[in-house]
């Protein structure tokens, strides 16, 4: 396979497509918890960018060895999306709701179970793009892998400052709104992925 210039921009494309549930689910977390430090920050980017970039793999290796198995459970990836989301969303939404009078920095933020739970509610459709990459050699598929994780990394960098930044505005509020944000992305995977 040739690793020309349009085989990195193609890739890119497929990271920042792919890249835009998990900016906005890192854009929830930064506005549940406006006082984050640095290190988790990176630590979301990192789990977001980690799964973005395996899920295409596990689609690959599914390609080219049980592809039969695989497309039975297609079918089931909306719905797991839906319900991943919809529980930490809901579970967001709760403790808003019952923690508004708190301060903003006191917000307890994501753990790194519900982190994982995030990780793969948002990247489960990114095992389709194995199905585009199937052509690719073990190499220059992961080299694909890597380039859409670094894409995702960054993008997933900035929704949680902008979050971060929007969560010290809206204060006792910014919990309320990111579970809201979790639930309705939940809804729009599942509502793309059955029609």
């Amino acid at each position: 396979m040739s690793l020309g210039f349009g085989f990195f921009v193609k890739n890119a494309m497929f990271g920042v497509g792919l890249a835009m549930d998990a900016f906005s689910v890192s854009l929830a977390n930064g506005l549940n918890e406006p006082c984050m430090k640095k290190r988790k920050a990176v630590l979301i980017a990192g789990v977001f960018a980690w799964f973005q970039a395996l899920m295409p793999m596990l689609g690959w290796i599914c390609v080219h060895s049980v592809v039969q198995y695989f497309s039975a459970f297609e079918k089931l990836i909306p719905w797991i999306a839906l319900g991943l989301l919809s529980f930490i969303g809901g579970k967001m939404l709760h403790e808003g709701i019952h923690n508004q009078e708190e301060c903003a920095c006191a917000a307890k933020g994501i753990g790194i179970g519900g982190l994982i739970l995030q990780g793969i509610a948002t990247s489960i459709d990114a095992l389709s793009v194995g199905f585009s990459i199937a052509h690719y050699d073990v190499a220059s598929a992961i080299l694909a892998a890597l380039l859409i994780a670094l894409v995702t990394f960054v993008i997933c960098m900035l929704g949680v400052a902008i979050g971060k930044k929007a969560g010290t505005a809206l204060a006792g509020k910014a919990g309320i709104l990111g579970g809201v944000i979790l639930i309705i992305i939940g809804w729009e995977i599942f509502l793309t992925g059955i029609f």
